[in-house]
């Protein structure tokens, strides 16, 4: 028998609970794989068939049956050429995060995942049994251990494998998005392929579910310890390489892009599914003439079309010249149609409501809160009777400390830079326009300002936002103490104060938009803090 095995990376983009179109997806990937690439064996990441993470999909029983029924029309049409693809599995009453090796209308054999991720956003022991074997089949006479994900990270899985006789790993994951994961993965499969000496096959997931963004990056390593191909970011993709057994695979050309450009592209991506996966015909975005909202405004473009996103710049009586400019300057830039609707008479209106009740009493935010929740309002019903959805801009400093308004600036359907912080937002300002101009050099350049009161800056509320994201980094990202933070040479009352509000400011971020998760503690079901709480 050959010592070579010609094996298809099917990096897809699987809907959650789309199960039919999942399959659909799936036969289109065989068929190409089987007869452009003339693979012998195509690999899908992990839960294709349902889609990642179902949640609590997985507690339905007719969910189950879909799957299990879907699976059977796999097998039915699967033909000449093994497929390796991921579902939920039950069995004798349990159900298993699976992946079946499927050929000639048989299942050949079915791996159970045997490490449950149960942080950050997995959830994977609430559903899930874990399996407690390995899993060696043969495939055209070369012995093929299969793992999952999570798998590849503890020593026991890949080594039992070996121990079972595999020369050949391949591994689905539906691994999230994260800005500096790629190098942690390379590096883990680099490791494992060294120490075994065996060729590993690592498929990745793509697209957008929620908040979260998957971002394919599939890879194989060679038993020399080397990444030989990589199937490139967020995009789907179709891969062949030939893997003769004991021999070094032919290395293609790896172009990695930088940091900045996946934190973009997975913010398109990610953008872009939650719009499309949920049917809205586009998206509307306030444009305040800062860089926040030009910012969303690009990656909604690059998502969807210019044509699908439309624009709405909301004046008030504190709104400058400038902004008013640098508003139209990147809608043009951008070519999104768009309006200008004052919010003066609205505002105007609302302080005249309530003039007993505020007479006698100093302008606070009270009065500032009011002209964000005036555009809430205005934004919320364009997406009413257009169908749009809002795109909120808020950064993730600002929602950490409560920068933000309840049913204002908060108000919409998707926050795009929700964990980006506002230094990595200027970042990837530069970095969009490297591609082409679109956001204008006094947006980038110009302080920051709400522009809720005369002559309003940041800085006026705020500390300098290299100085914010440092202590939110420490904070949020790395779990530091107050005293932690302070030895960095950091001024011990600003850390208490910025310390506080994060916490105090919990109770709003459990209202706001979702937003695509970068970080390994982005806010939400990676960070699960107490609202309430002394």
């Amino acid at each position: 028998m050959s010592r070579t095995l010609r094996i298809a990376i099917g990096q897809i983009n699987c809907t959650v609970g789309a199960i039919d179109e999942n399959v659909e997806k799936i036969l289109k990937t065989v068929e190409t794989a089987r007869d452009k690439h003339q693979a012998d064996v195509l690999v899908l990441p992990e839960l294709a068939l349902c889609g990642y993470p179902a949640e609590d999909l997985l507690l339905r029983k007719h969910f189950i049956q879909s799957c299990e029924e879907a699976l059977r029309q796999l097998k039915k049409e699967i033909k000449d050429i093994y497929c390796l693809v991921g579902h939920p599995h039950l069995q004798n009453g349990k159900l298993y995060n699976a992946c079946s090796l499927i050929h000639a209308g048989n299942i050949v054999a079915t791996y159970h995942k045997r490490h449950l991720p149960n942080y950050g956003v997995f959830d994977e022991q609430r559903y899930f049994t874990a399996g407690t074997s390995p899993c060696v089949v043969d495939i055209k006479g070369v012995s093929v251990g299969l793992v999952i994900c999570e798998d590849l990270w503890f020593a026991d899985t890949v080594a039992d494998s070996v121990h079972h006789g595999a020369q050949c790993i391949l591994a689905p994951n539906a691994s999230p998005f994260e800005y500096d994961k790629h190098e942690k993965r390379s590096q883990m499969l680099i490791n494992l392929a060294r120490n075994h000496k065996i060729p590993l096959i690592y498929c990745n997931l793509i697209g957008g579910q929620d908040d979260l963004v998957f971002d394919g990056g599939s890879l194989i390593a060679d038993a020399n310890g080397s990444i030989a191909h990589c199937a490139g970011f967020f995009k789907e993709n179709i891969t062949c390489t030939p893997i003769e057994i004991g021999q070094p695979i032919k290395s293609q050309t790896l172009a990695i892009p930088t940091i900045d450009a996946r934190i973009y592209q997975a913010l398109v991506c990610a953008t872009r599914d939650y719009i499309i996966k949920n049917h809205f015909p586009g998206a509307l975005i306030g444009v305040s003439g800062g860089i926040d909202s030009a910012l969303t405004l690009a990656i909604a473009v690059d998502a969807l079309g210019a044509d699908k996103v439309h624009a709405v710049i909301l004046p008030s009586r504190h709104t400058s010249q400038i902004s008013l400019e640098e508003a139209y300057a990147v809608v043009k830039a951008l070519g999104v149609s768009h309006e200008l609707i004052d919010i003066e008479p609205i505002y105007s209106a609302f302080l005249q409501s309530l003039a007993t009740r505020f007479a006698g009493k100093p302008v606070d935010t009270t009065e500032e809160n009011l002209q964000a929740r005036c555009r809430g309002t205005l934004m919320m019903a364009i997406s009413n009777q257009t169908g749009k959805i809002v795109l909120t801009t808020g950064n993730r400093s600002e929602l950490a400390v409560g920068y933000a308004t309840l049913y204002g600036d908060m108000a919409g359907g998707f926050n795009v830079l929700k964990d980006i912080p506002k230094t990595r937002v200027y970042q990837l300002a530069h970095y969009r326009n490297s591609l082409a101009a679109a956001i204008p050099k006094r947006t980038i350049t110009r302080e920051p300002t709400a522009e809720l009161a005369a002559n309003q800056k940041d800085a006026d509320t705020l500390p300098p936002y290299d100085i914010l994201d440092k202590i939110l980094e420490y904070h949020l990202d790395q779990a530091e103490s107050i005293d932690e933070i302070v030895a960095h040479g950091l001024d011990r009352t600003l850390v208490e104060r910025i310390a506080g509000l994060v916490a105090r400011n919990e109770y709003k971020r459990r209202q706001a938009a979702l937003g695509p998760r970068i970080h390994h503690k982005a806010f939400g079901r990676d960070r699960r803090y107490p609202v309430t709480c002394g």
